[in-house]
């Protein structure tokens, strides 16, 4: 349906007449519930506030005037109505007492009072809040026991009041709760039986309350619990009852602990739950023989120290693939040690395993007693100490497995020296910005050593907080529990110069939603986490909390919508007729833009074509999010289908990073020259309607960086990298020896190398890419360009960062520290280690296997160590130590032609089962663009030289 210019008009003259009879109607809605207002003074008298926190909550309306913590709905309810939604007041050092009329907020979602001082009683009217879902009064002092009336509320989906001075028993209520998922009770003084009515619970996965003061018997009922995940019930007194054989049925459980909870008998034979990963079952009074059976794969701790068990140690522990503690002191075990359980084991250079068999009756090791790498095993007070040979393992010293870590991302060699001025910090890009900062901790991880789930972590925790890996840093402790505190620092996301030194409000108001309203998904290796503070930095400071999108009419705003109404009628015709002119004037801007591109169009480069705008738009269906595929500071990346029916991508430059016309077409010029099978090619551009466009041959399998990720399904093989080292350096030499003149391509790194169909490798992106220089008059061509340094950190050659001179022997350095991504799977910078200075420690100290990636699978030893002797080689310090790129070419033919040809010919057949193998990573590689990287302006490229080069 289209309307004539003259109907168009005479809507929006209607439009605005309609809004500006409606605005004191308006004015008339949007305050709060007067019972919700007179609930939260109450509540603020009930409550000391040294701090003045809440001195704003006599202020206005609660909803309307930005009350401290206090969120409500953006639009009235049918009542006419503003209510609360959220209460969130952690960590404001309140004290005093939880008021009853907390229970007339009766439409909130989220009741908060974390981490303050509060004491009392919990309010038996919170079970009037039928909507509460999150119920959170962890770390307080709250007393007496918990209401019954909780156990009424219908959608309450997490309960926290762990590390309060709570007793009493366990609700049988509590078994109404069947929208319930997280009981966290820990760290209380709840006492008695736990009800066996608690089985009921369709949907608990959590249920934690340890350090507790329980009693009775376990209830054999809760193996019922059809989602149960973790059982964490240490340190209580279960009077010297059993472990009851049916918890063997818990098919979901990842996580049983029962530490010190005075139990006796045998253990049951737990093989038959498939996922388990963490059994803490030490200091009770387990007696019998450690059950035979092999235990789950997943499983990274078995502790079953202090208790009483005989018999010989089962040789199923050697095949157990991720164990990293096997705790079994302090019992009466005999016979020999199996050293199976440690030979069999394969670790990496982050990998630990530590095997406590202290206090025993053993009585010989069987086996190769020789220990590989990051093994500690500990032997005192066994009767195999006897013997001399075995006295390095017996010392009196306890077993050092010191896992605490501090991994900040610190200022390295390819940062500028001076410092940011506070509270500026760099970030992982040496891009100084002010971070977000959250205490953070992990309440019941599923494993013992946390270093070599590092980089899984920041990839599950970035991806919740739909954030790049590359804006977190964080340090790490393990705390009493056992639980792993953190300290996160979230940056704003580098994507350029042009980049954000803040965040903006929007996007602190949404990561602060996203932990406060526990939005993060749990993960069954990580468990459940619990959120300790949020500071906020200048200029942080005046962001209230707040819904962003929430009505804010105060009194002096309701004033001015009333006036603003009287202004609307008077000057309703001059705004009509401004808007006539102004459509009369597009017309004929549009009308002379459209006279001019025939002029433009004229101008024709061989071997590309220029596509017309509504080509692209057609291709991208109009540019729509569903065909974006990623974005850097030259602009955004769509996948486009032409109608040809080829696949394409996109590169549609953002404003402010519009090239001058001429400088455009002369880059264009330049990439169309360029045509080798290891370089991705340009196959057209666009230049109208004010936009500039490159138009690309598509890259499905995406970047290498993609496929080295810890979160890629099908890693790549040592014969596949080697084939993928092997292109990348062919695209360069061509670009270094067969341009005239040649070029410097100075942004080489992982993803800036796309694969094909075929997992060929192709560089690409050429946005910060110099010519070298040409002869001067004299004849001599300098062995150097000058230019201000560009690149990316981590990949920058360290004599050009210095000294600005930009040669061949850059891109070799950038080149080499890819080779290392591939070698190890690492990042170039990762919690403040270097990829080159890190590989050159494992070499030198001749524990170069230690930082192999081991998901490449087998690979020949010797073929490593000279792709790795060629990698370090690449990444001298001293320029001149270093191979030029067509050397390094012919030593990467040379190992390859030493592979074994099973090993070269899988390689090369990749392309007739790429689209089987690697369907997963294919299709989630296009949430990547492998054409974006940190700056690409183009202009660098344009020297006034067109070079003349040889098509391959």
């Amino acid at each position: 349906m289209y309307l004539s210019k003259g109907c168009k008009l005479g809507l929006i003259f209607f439009s605005l007449s309609f809004c500006c009879c409606l605005l004191p109607a308006a004015a008339q809605d949007g305050i709060t519930d007067p019972t919700e207002v007179q609930a939260l003074k109450t509540i603020k008298i009930s409550l000391i506030d040294p701090n003045g926190n809440l001195s704003n909550w006599n202020r206005g309306d609660p909803c309307t005037s930005n009350w401290t913590g206090v969120l409500c709905f953006n639009e009235s309810s049918a009542d006419g109505y503003l209510h609360v939604q959220e209460l969130q007041l952690l960590r404001l050092n309140l004290s005093g007492t939880l008021a009853p009329e907390i229970g007339n907020l009766t439409y909130m979602q989220i009741l908060n009072f974390m981490w303050n001082n509060i004491s009392g009683s919990i309010p038996k009217e919170i079970g009037n809040i039928k909507t509460l879902q999150l119920l959170l009064l962890n770390g307080n002092q709250l007393t007496g026991p918990l209401p019954e009336e909780i156990g009424y509320l219908p959608v309450l989906d997490r309960i926290q009041i762990d590390q309060n001075n709570i007793t009493g028993q366990l609700p049988r209520s509590f078994a109404n709760l069947n929208k319930t998922k997280h009981f966290h009770m820990n760290n209380n003084s709840i006492s008695g039986q736990i009800p066996p009515e608690l089985s009921r619970l369709p949907n608990l996965v959590h249920l934690l309350l340890d350090n507790n003061k329980l009693s009775g018997y376990l209830p054999p009922d809760l193996s019922n619990l059809p989602n149960l995940l973790i059982v964490q019930l240490d340190n209580n007194n279960f009077e010297g009852h059993t472990i009851p054989d049916t918890y063997r049925n818990m098919s979901k459980l990842l996580k049983l602990s029962l530490r010190n909870c005075n139990l006796t008998g045998p253990i049951p034979d737990l093989s038959t739950i498939p996922h388990l990963g963490y059994l803490d079952l030490s200091s009770n009074q387990l007696s019998g023989s450690i059950p035979p059976n092999k235990l789950s794969e997943n499983i990274t701790t078995i502790d079953l120290s202090n208790n009483k068990l005989t018999e010989t140690i089962p040789s199923y522990f050697s095949s157990l693939p991720n164990l990293q503690k096997l705790s079994l002191a302090n019992n009466s075990l005999n016979g020999s040690v199996p050293s199976t359980i440690w030979q069999n084991k394969t670790l990496t250079g982050t990998e630990r395993f530590l095997v406590e068999l202290q206090n025993n009756k053993l009585t010989s090791i069987s086996g190769n007693t020789n220990l590989p790498p990051n093994v500690t095993l500990v032997l005192d007070g066994n009767p195999l100490c006897s013997n001399d040979t075995l006295s390095q393992f017996c010392g009196s010293e306890a077993a050092s497995n010191d896992t605490n870590g501090l991994f900040p991302i610190i200022n390295n060699g390819s940062c500028p020296t001076q410092a940011c001025p506070p509270p500026y910090e760099y970030s992982v890009d040496c891009f100084c910005a002010v971070p977000l900062l959250f205490g953070y901790r992990l309440k019941s991880p599923g494993f013992s050593d946390f270093r070599p789930y590092r980089n899984t972590f920041e990839d599950y925790l970035t991806s919740g907080l739909h954030i790049s890996t590359d804006q977190l840093q964080f340090t790490f402790r393990w705390e009493v529990g056992p639980r792993l505190g953190m300290d996160l620092k979230l940056f704003p996301d580098y994507v350029g110069n042009n980049s954000a030194h803040v965040f903006n409000t929007s996007e602190v108001l949404r990561i602060r939603s996203m932990f406060t309203g526990w939005k993060i998904p749990d993960s069954d290796l990580f468990g459940p986490y619990e959120l300790i503070s949020i500071t906020l930095l200048d200029p942080y400071k005046d962001v209230i909390f707040t819904n962003p999108s929430s009505s804010e009419i105060s009194k002096g705003a309701l004033a001015g919508i009333i006036l603003g109404s009287i202004a609307c009628a008077v000057t309703l015709s001059a705004i009509v007729t401004l808007l006539i002119l102004r459509v009369k004037l597009k017309d004929h801007h549009h009308a002379v833009s459209k006279q001019r591109r025939p002029s433009k169009s004229l101008i024709k480069i061989e071997g590309v074509r220029a596509f017309t705008f509504e080509e692209m738009s057609s291709a991208t269906n109009n540019f729509s999010n569903s065909a974006q595929v990623g974005q850097g500071g030259y602009g955004k990346v769509y996948k486009g289908i032409l109608s040809s029916g080829t696949v394409v991508a996109i590169k549609r430059a953002q404003e402010g990073s519009l090239q001058g016309e001429k400088e455009f077409l002369t880059e264009i010029s330049l990439l169309s020259r360029l045509h080798h099978r290891n370089l991705v090619s340009l196959l057209g551009y666009c230049d109208e309607e004010g936009e500039q466009m490159l138009v690309y041959e598509y890259m499905p399998n995406g970047t290498l960086r993609d496929h080295l990720s810890v979160t890629s399904k099908e890693p790549l093989s040592f014969a596949m990298r080697l084939k993928i080292a092997l292109g990348s350096a062919k695209g360069l030499a061509y670009l270094h020896t067969e341009a005239d003149p040649p070029i410097f391509h100075r942004d080489v790194k992982a993803s800036n190398i796309l694969l094909d169909s075929n997992f060929t490798a192709k560089v690409a992106d050429f946005g910060l890419s110099r010519l070298a220089p040409v002869p001067d008059l004299e004849g001599i061509v300098p062995g150097h360009v000058s230019t201000v340094v560009k690149g990316t950190p981590g990949y920058l050659d360290p004599e050009y960062f210095l000294t600005h001179k930009l040669t061949d022997k850059s891109d070799v350095y950038s080149l080499g520290v890819v080779f290392l991504e591939l070698l190890t799977g690492m990042h170039p910078i990762s919690h403040g280690k270097n990829i080159v200075r890190e590989v050159n420690v494992a070499y030198q100290s001749g524990v170069i296997f230690s930082v192999i990636d081991g998901r490449m699978g087998s690979y020949p030893s010797e073929h490593i160590e000279k792709f790795l002797t060629l990698a370090l080689k690449c990444c001298d310090d001293d320029p001149e130590s270093r191979p030029r790129m067509a050397e390094v070419v012919r030593e990467l033919e040379n190992i390859w032609s030493m592979m074994p040809e099973s090993d070269t010919r899988k390689a090369e057949s990749v392309a007739s089962d790429s689209g089987k193998l690697f369907s997963t990573t294919s299709s989630s590689s296009t949430s990547k663009t492998p054409f974006v990287s940190g700056d690409v302006s183009g202009s660098d490229l344009v020297s006034g030289v067109i070079p003349s080069i040889k098509p391959r």
